[in-house]
């Protein structure tokens, strides 16, 4: 195993020790102490592939797993991942930071917490540097295991639950969409390695599943990074802790699905299908976003809008920028390829100025002890580093100037505006919607910045009549949020030191082929008068318009019915299923033995005979079968009186004797057949069988009510019948279908291999010595079990009866 390995692995080995160190230091010492040193381990790690990677280098280790089927534990370390791995790790150390003072050691299950978050860093690691599809598959499920474990972290509240429920729910069901897709790539390209398959993405276009698997892949991404109409769990998911929130919902968990289709696009970019879904998904996603999050009075509900509108615009600049891979070689490549860019730079600025937002939102909750808009303002008076640190996120997030959001935002308005341009796709009319789509959520997204600067911070402080003492918050809340405000001003003022060594070689991974033809221009704050600095104008003069009129119009939301949301879909939806499935329980789970017997075996028949028709599976050879005598036909005649005596019995002796007789006389078919070793050992078993059968219903107690006539269900004797028949049809049918040898020929030699007589004894003692010990063990617990409870009956405990 490798270094790579263990460091992928090693957050999901340290969560084994969580609850042992929680028993020896808490509440002495705050668990989270020893739990930072994971992330900051792995984080320092993985820096040190940053100037190979920037130099063009790639690395790749494997382990062995199940080689069988093509499944090795392959990792692979190339630009994307390795951006994605600081991200996770990076900001995994400031959250893990920033929780050991917002989690108190008294009041909180810290050893749970901490488990559940190492559990989906350590997801979260091995899903973006897997090589192998299914192996990403399975860490893409652990991310969605232990995300609801987090959300549901105070599992005693209902919208916990609920919210968890949700979101495991929906990223579940886009999972197994997933899957699907990646059985059918493997199919296409005939490997499970992601490089391998991203090398045969040309020519398979035509290819009939192509399209089936991009649907299907997409699915699970976009119900991942909540897209639009799957964006309803993010809302609820914010009910959990805000360090969780800041970490699965700000840079980890929400951007895997992102990961998803940056590392996919060089297999399905350049197709119409992909363009148009994901830049239109996105579009949609970040306008639904944006005019959602103005309307929130929770402040994490307004983050949490927030983050679908960025992570919309986000997946708008990867299908905008697949154009590229349309156009192949050419300036129209450079000029597309450059979304792409654009997408992974805001990507990391996103990170940046969201997660800081969500810490200082927890620092105005743990503070104030609200969330609630309506009951903030003047903040600012008492808390001013937390209102720094909002307006540095918020401005960010707006797209303004000198923080490093207003550089991608610039980038984002410029592959709107060549996209309205494109010759290709059918574009046409609908093009010209793309800017106007993009621009008018911008808009949206500086007023919901605003509400939450000026609203929360801003006018009169509303909490003073109610007698509380407010102050900044400590400094161990406020380092991990300063330290993120901090990248967010340096990387407007040097953005392409990061450029040049992270977004550059990701860009890279995203476009193997075509990163050499692609010149990628300098990060830059400044353009000249563009149409693109026009925009930004215009958002910013009707962003002010719109929130100085924020009550006039405000009430057109309350004008939208409730009943046409897609959280009312989602709670019918869940509500009839619950409704359909109790009803189709009910209908089966009736209680009775006889009903279950008859699923039981109707499904048998049609599964099984069912088959056998269809298959044309029925064989009857009876060219190798010995004649019939006389004798064998009158001791089957025999026994099938024997059985249904069994039916007809009205009383218990009666039903015990026909049932030993059936076994006495298959003893004596075994004599007819030759077979005297297992004729008497058919003799001992029926014997001892029997009599223990009459002892125990000796002991029973009598019937209330002796059944004097078995009432004839039509039913019953049907499907007995039928059983019956397919049960013989299967045993002739594998008899005269032989693939192999019958085993039988190597047991006749049993005295020469084992010296023994008696082959039954043979094959017990000898063949499988094994078994026949494993079951005398058993029988031994169990007779021990008898004896103890015949000694309890008869004289009991003697301390018992002292008592």
């Amino acid at each position: 195993m490798s270094w790579i390995h263990l460091a992928v692995l090693l957050p999901i080995l340290f969560a084994i020790l969580v609850p042992f160190i929680y028993k020896l230091v808490s509440p002495k010492i705050h668990t989270g102490w020893f739990v930072l040193v994971v992330p900051l381990l792995v984080f320092i790690y993985l820096l040190t592939f940053i100037p190979n990677l920037a130099a063009g280098n790639t690395y790749e280790a494997s382990v062995s797993w199940i080689p069988a089927y093509d499944i090795d534990f392959v990792l692979t370390v190339d630009g994307l991942s390795l951006l994605f791995g600081l991200l996770i790790t990076g900001i995994g150390s400031l959250v893990i930071f920033y929780s050991i003072y917002y989690m108190s050691k008294h009041r909180e299950a810290l050893h749970n917490f901490y488990v559940y978050l190492l559990l989906f860093m350590g997801a979260m690691l091995g899903l973006v540097f897997s090589d192998n599809i299914y192996v990403l598959y399975v860490f893409w499920e652990m991310t969605s295991i232990s995300s609801l474990l987090l959300i549901a972290y105070w599992y005693e509240r209902e919208r916990s639950r609920y919210g968890a429920q949700k979101s495991m729910l929906i990223t579940v069901f886009g999972g197994l969409a997933m899957l699907a897709g990646l059985i059918m790539i493997s199919m296409m390209t005939g490997t499970n390695s992601i490089r391998d398959i991203l090398s045969q993405a040309n020519g398979l276009q035509d290819h009939p599943l192509f399209l089936p698997a991009m649907i299907l892949i997409l699915l699970g991404a976009f119900t991942k990074s909540a897209q639009f109409p799957f964006s309803i769990w993010l809302p609820d998911a914010m009910e959990a802790p805000t360090p969780i929130s800041a970490y699965l919902h700000s840079a980890t968990m929400v951007k895997a699905g992102i990961y998803l289709v940056a590392r996919f696009t060089a297999f399905f970019g350049g197709s119409a299908e992909w363009f148009w879904i994901v830049s239109g998904v996105g579009l949609i996603t970040l306008l639904y976003g944006s005019v959602n999050a103005v309307r929130q009075t929770d402040l994490k509900a307004l983050l949490a809008y927030s983050t679908i509108s960025q992570l919309g615009m986000i997946m708008s600049m990867l299908g905008l920028g697949s154009a590229a891979l349309y156009f192949g070689y050419g300036d129209e490549s450079t000029v597309y390829g450059t979304a792409i860019f654009a997408a992974i730079f805001h990507m990391v600025n996103h990170s940046t100025f969201k997660g800081a937002l969500f810490m200082v939102i927890g620092i105005i909750d743990h503070e104030t002890g609200t969330r609630d808009i309506r009951k903030l303002g003047g903040l600012v008076r008492f808390m001013p580093i937390s209102f720094t640190l909002t307006v540095i996120g918020s401005f960010a997030m707006a797209g303004l100037p000198p923080f490093n959001g207003f550089l991608s935002k610039e980038m984002f308005f410029t592959a709107l505006v060549k996209a309205s341009e494109l010759s290709i796709f059918n574009v046409g009319f609908i093009g010209l919607l793309i800017p106007i789509i993009g621009w008018v959520a911008s808009v949206f997204t500086f007023v919901y910045c605003m509400i939450l600067v000026f609203k929360t911070f801003g006018g009169r402080n509303k909490l003073a009549k109610k007698g509380k003492v407010l102050h900044e918050a400590p400094f161990g809340l406020l380092l991990s949020p300063v330290i993120l405000a901090l990248i967010v001003i340096i990387s407007f003022f040097v953005p392409n030191v990061m450029g040049d060594y992270l977004y550059k070689p990701a860009f890279n991974a995203i476009l193997p082929e075509l990163h050499e033809t692609i010149k990628l221009k300098e990060i830059s704050a400044w353009h000249g008068f563009n149409m693109e600095l026009f925009m930004t104008f215009g958002v910013i003069v009707f962003g002010i318009m719109l929130y100085k009129t924020l009550r006039k119009w405000f009430r057109l939301y309350l004008k939208y019915p409730q009943a046409l949301t897609l959280n009312n879909a989602y709670n019918v939806g869940i509500e009839k299923m619950e409704k359909v499935s109790g009803a189709v329980t009910d209908r089966y789970m009736t209680g009775f033995l006889r009903d279950y017997l008859v699923y039981i075996f109707v499904f048998f028949i049609l599964m099984v005979g069912g088959s056998l028709f269809l298959t044309g599976g029925f064989i009857l050879d009876t060219s190798n079968d010995s004649p019939i005598t006389i004798y064998e036909a009158g001791f089957v005649v025999i026994l099938v009186l024997s059985g249904l005596s069994v039916l007809f019995a009205k009383t218990r002796l009666t039903a015990v004797v026909s049932v030993g007789a059936l076994g006495f006389l298959v003893s004596f078919l075994f004599v007819l057949f030759r077979a005297p070793d297992l004729a008497l050992t058919q003799l001992v078993v029926e014997t001892v069988t029997t009599t223990l059968f009459l002892l125990c219903f000796y002991h029973l107690p009598q019937l209330k009510k002796e059944v004097s006539k078995i009432p004839f269900k039509l039913t019953n004797a049907v499907i007995a019948i039928l059983s019956g028949v397919v049960v013989t049809l299967v045993a002739l049918s594998a008899n005269g279908t032989r693939m192999f040898d019958s085993i039988s020929s190597y047991y006749e030699n049993s005295y020469e291999i084992a010296g023994a007589k008696n082959i039954v004894n043979a094959i017990l003692v000898d063949f499988r010595g094994i078994d026949t010990m494993l079951e005398i063990l058993v029988l031994s617990i169990a007779g021990l079990g008898v004896y103890t409870l015949i000694k309890m009956r008869g004289g009991g405990d003697k301390n018992e009866k002292a008592k």
